[in-house]
């Protein structure tokens, strides 16, 4: 006599979850290189990667729902659920981790050693065409009472050199990290400053944010102060402070060689 085995259904939201995680990793990794190479407007490419990070939600909530069917219905499908899950996250830890950095640290675009101040971005022809006519706004007092208050270690770096050795090292500096320099102004004149203009880029995106390195004479050597600037968002996520500590991490490493 042969017995009848009943299987229980697969769930939907089951199947259904890695099939909407694969095709949000299409869209994701599709509007991230679109961004990154500029084939698209700024404001398409955003949509479509908020479009592939909202597909990779859906498919977490597919599979958690799959669960649910699966625990009170005794359907199957649990390893289907589990790749959509583990396909979702893996997608969305990235944007996961820049909104942990933004409820974390202030809402800045704009960080500089030298906050009473700052250094000035350049107005020449040359820097102008390369950030397309902006110039870099100066903050408010209370968004750099804001830096003051969570980047305390951003802060000038003094080299024990003249300002004429110290305009060269800048100048391997940026090279080094990659940074497309506009401008470069030996330090002298009447008043012996000297400046170097540059635009760097984010490491996924390449989103282009704005430099600006002062070289100025101290009785004891050279003081360099350093000025970052987003030109997208309406936060940094750390960006600008990361990218000054590593320049004079860099600088300050090269100074060292220096007899």
């Amino acid at each position: 006599m042969r017995r009848l085995i009943i299987e229980e259904p697969v769930s939907r939201a089951a199947i259904w979850s890695p099939r909407v995680a694969w095709f949000a990793l299409a869209v994701t990794l599709m509007a991230v290189l679109l961004i990154r190479f500029e084939r698209a407007e700024l404001g398409g490419g955003f949509a479509a990667l908020a479009t592939g990070l909202g597909l990779a939600l859906a498919a977490g909530a597919l599979s958690c729902l799959a669960f649910v069917r699966i625990w009170t219905e005794g359907r199957r499908g649990v390893g289907s659920a589990i790749r959509g899950l583990v396909l979702a996250a893996a997608i969305l830890a990235w944007p996961s981790w820049h909104g942990f950095s933004a409820l974390r640290l202030p809402a800045l675009t704009d960080v500089t050693t030298d906050i009473e101040n700052p250094p000035a971005f350049s107005r020449s022809r040359a820097a102008l065409e390369a950030r397309g006519g902006r110039v870099p706004p100066d903050p408010p007092p209370e968004e750099r009472a804001k830096q003051r208050g969570v980047y305390a270690r951003i802060a000038p770096l003094t080299l024990d050199i003249p300002p004429e050795a110290a305009f060269p090292l800048v100048q391997k500096a940026a090279a080094n990290r990659g940074w497309r320099v506009i401008e470069a102004v030996k330090p002298g004149g009447r008043f012996g400053v000297g400046r170097l203009e540059a635009v760097d880029r984010t490491f996924l995106l390449r989103l282009p944010d704005d430099v600006t390195v002062r070289i100025r004479p101290r009785a004891d050597g050279a003081r360099i102060d350093v000025r970052s600037a987003s030109r997208i968002g309406r936060h940094d996520l750390g960006a600008n402070a990361g990218r000054i500590r590593r320049f004079l991490d860099e600088l300050s490493n090269l100074a060292l060689t220096v007899d």
